[in-house]
């Protein structure tokens, strides 16, 4: 039981990390309307879902490979990386933290907050 415990608390320290070092460099990175949702009691596959907001696909590529930069020099475990070269949706996945950086247009269509939004069923 002592050590479920203990992997738990490294668990959520690891977690707590990634959001940080993940936070940071979107904010370094001028990222837009950044949005933290936690989903661990939702889904298996993260803890949390970072969303933002880039004003072009330069900019959405630039806040993108600042994250993985980010992460990288930090050591997380980058699981991996897609739609580098897209207009409307980015992603990098940090396995703790998957980051969407995501064109107004399409934030707006896609509404990721919405639909992980259990809060909303219960209405």
């Amino acid at each position: 039981m002592q050590n479920n415990i203990t992997t738990q608390n490294k668990s959520k320290t690891a977690a707590v990390n990634t959001l940080n070092v993940l936070t940071n460099a979107l904010e370094d990175a001028k990222a837009i309307n950044v949005s933290v949702l936690d989903v661990a009691h939702l889904t298996a596959i993260t803890d949390a879902m970072i969303i933002c907001t880039g004003t072009s696909s330069r900019h959405m590529r630039h806040i993108a490979e600042t994250a993985l930069k980010a992460a990288n020099e930090a050591g997380l475990n980058i699981i991996s990386s897609e739609g580098l070269d897209s207009e409307e949706w980015m992603i990098v996945d940090a396995a703790d933290a998957i980051v969407h950086v995501m064109s107004e247009k399409g934030r707006a269509f896609y509404n990721l907050e919405g639909l992980w939004d259990m809060s909303a069923l219960a209405e």
